[in-house]
Order: C-alpha cells, then structure tokens, then sequence
C-alpha cells in the first residue's frame, strides 16, 4: 500500500451519529488526514471557520440544521471547501438536489472503508485541480492588466515622442524658414534702399520750392509711405538677422516691469488689471538689454490689442537650476486654432494694421538665446505664452 501524504490535509466530519464519527475519524487518520469532528451542523459550522478544512464528511440527516442547509451554508461561507455528503436515502432527486447545492459527492449509508477512502481523495484531487485552475485564471488576469498597463505606458511613451519629434521638426522648419528670410530681406534690402533713398531726396527738394497746397498733401503722403516701407524693412532684418548687440547682466524681472511701466498709458485707457505673480526671481543672465526687452513689447502689445476692457494681462515668472520660466497670459478671444502653426511665420497677421512681424522678432531673440516659446493654451478664456530661457548662456 502507498504510503500516505496527506498529513497537511483536514477533513472535518459532520454527522449526529458517534459510531459513525469514531469509525470514519479512525480510518481517515490512519491514513495520514487531519481529523474534526461535529455532532450538528451548527457546531461544525463554527468548527468550519475555525480551520478552513479542505473537506467536509456532511451528514444528510441530522436534528436542527440538516444537511442540505449546512450545504449550503458552507458553500456560501467556505467556497474553498469541498463537501462529501453521507445519506441513508438512495433517491435519485436528493442525489440531483445535494449536486445542485454544491456537494462534490456522496456516499450511502452504510459505506464500505476503501469506498470512502477512493471518493474522498478523488474528490481532494479534484479539489487541487481546481483550485488551481483559479489560481492559473487569477494569474492570467493579473498578467493581462500588467499587459495591458504596459501598452499604455508604451503608447503613452509613443506619444510623447512623437509629439517631441513633430515639434523637433516644427523647429527646423522654423529654422529653415528664419534662414531662407535671412537671405531674402538682405537682397530687398540692398536693392530698395538706393531708389528709397533718391525717392526720399526728391520729395525733399519739392517740399522744399513753393508749392499748391493740394500737392504738398500728396508729397506728405509720399513720405509717409516711404516712412512706413522703410520701417517694414527694418522689421524684417530684425526677424531674419541679429542686429548690433551689448551682452551685460540683464534682470527679467527689471525688464517686465519697465515695459509695463512703457504701456502704462495704454493699460490705464482700457482700465486692464496686470497680475504679476513672480515666484521666485531669477538671477540676471547675460544678454542684450534691447533684444529681451523686444520680447515683451511685443508679447504685451499683442496681449492688449485682444484684451477687451476691464481685462486681465497676468504675468508669470519662475526659476530652477536649469531655466527661467516666463508666462505671459491675456482673457482676449483666443487664437483660433487654424492659426497656430502659423503665429510665429513673418508677415503672418489677422489684424488690419499690423506688419505680421512681432512674434517672428520674438522667436528669433528667443532662439538667439538658446531658449523656446510656444502657446502653452488658448481658447475662448484668452492665450498663454510660455517662454523659456536657460541659465548662464546668451
């Protein structure tokens, strides 16, 4: 005979009879099982969620909680436990109503040893497959959320590089596009300034003899176009090209309150309230005084030609070890998002008036600096530009 290795095995057995609990504990030891016993079902019960046996020996009849109650009471509270139930009834429905409330088998009263002993470890080995078959089913499931958590982050990741390559590219499209200009507003220069320049001496000389009113008007007009081709002129070097320039220490922080201090006229008309939150104040950083300070004329320009009335021009301003970080924020109307691939091109504007040359000025300083602007947010609520400039380098 094998020996027996179930010694780690409980088995708790229910029944009212003693003979049968003295006689079945005996046979069930002898080969190697941890035994309990109950005379009732409540008292099992209590035996039940005291140790977990893997199976329970359940006596049909029994006076209190029958069998099929405690059946089902052990299946409902010990999922984990198997149960054998004993019965002295060999009716087929009782057999069908103990397999429908849970019971793993049965067995007639009176039962021989070897029967017991061959149902109750088929029924242990069923029990063993089958817990783990759950224990391979929770591992599958554990398995497809890490899965399933890794393609997130995987596609999270995807995304992410994708976007910092699309930008990658935006910039050296950017870039191709500042150089290609470069080159353009030299040539034009170089080729309107002479007839510019005689026009202009020209119309000196006719302003200056005696002339009728009504041509003097249109010479003045002459001169104002000449004026206002000249300064389109000026401001395309300034985007294309860096102009003379002095590196010393430069305050941000001084630079943004002097241009407010510039616009002040201006804020004061449309009664705009300026929200300065400066977190922590930068150290200076070497640069041309001018060339930052262009960066905010032109920020806040734009930012008070959409501010409406009694509206709001927030600056923000912000350091670590590494950069400075700028905002600078209006509650206008936005830029409408067909837009904004297109905001810092040259001569690109929606306003009637305007040369479309600001913001091209400001990426070119910005990108003198080693630094990025971008429109961190817009939308009917107003635009936030985010600008950053590294410590220490010019």
């Amino acid at each position: 005979m094998t020996e027996p290795t179930q010694i780690s095995t409980t088995i708790l057995i229910i029944d009212d009879e003693k003979v049968i609990l003295d006689l079945t504990s005996i046979i069930l030891r002898n080969r190697g099982y941890q035994v309990l016993t109950a005379q009732d079902a409540i008292t099992g019960l209590e035996i039940a969620e005291a140790h977990r046996p893997k199976l329970v020996l359940l006596d049909y009849m029994m006076p209190g909680m029958d069998g099929l109650t405690a059946l089902r009471e052990i299946k409902r509270r010990f999922p984990d436990t198997y149960v054998i139930m004993f019965t002295g009834k060999g009716n087929e429905e009782i057999a069908v109503e103990l397999m429908k409330a849970g019971a793993s088998d049965y067995l007639l009263k009176p039962f021989n040893n070897q029967d017991l002993a061959e149902r109750i470890e088929n029924v242990l080995h069923i029990r063993e497959i089958e817990m783990n078959n759950r224990e391979l089913l929770r591992e599958r499931e554990h398995l497809l959320a890490e899965i399933e958590a890794w393609n997130h982050e995987l596609e999270a990741r995807v995304q992410e590089k994708t976007e910092a390559l699309q930008r990658a590219q935006a910039e050296i499209v950017q870039s191709e596009k500042l150089a290609t200009l470069g080159y353009l507003s030299a040539g034009m220069a170089h080729e309107i300034r002479n007839p510019l320049n005689s026009i202009n001496l020209f119309v000196q000389l006719i302003k200056s003899g005696p002339e009728e009113a009504e041509k003097q008007d249109y010479i003045d007009k002459i001169v104002k176009e000449i004026d206002r081709i000249d300064n389109i002129l000026r401001k395309l070097l300034d985007a294309s090209k860096r102009p003379r320039y002095e590196i010393r220490d430069v305050r941000i922080d001084q630079v943004i309150d002097g241009i407010l201090d510039v616009f002040r006229p201006q804020i004061e008309v449309k009664r705009v309230t300026v929200e300065r939150h400066y977190h922590r104040v930068p150290p200076a950083i070497p640069a041309d005084a001018s060339e930052i300070e262009q960066i905010f004329t032109n920020l806040f320009l734009n930012s008070l030609h959409e501010i409406p009335e009694n509206g709001i021009l927030g600056v923000e301003l912000d350091h670590d070890d590494r950069e400075i970080t700028i905002r600078v924020s209006d509650n206008g109307p936005g830029i409408p998002e067909a837009n904004i691939p297109n905001i810092f091109d040259p001569f690109f504007t929606t306003k009637s008036s305007g040369t479309g040359m600001g913001l091209a000025v400001v990426l070119r300083i910005v990108k003198t600096y080693k630094g990025k602007i971008e429109v961190e947010k817009t939308g009917e609520n107003g635009t936030t530009f985010r600008i950053s400039l590294p410590l220490g380098s010019c």
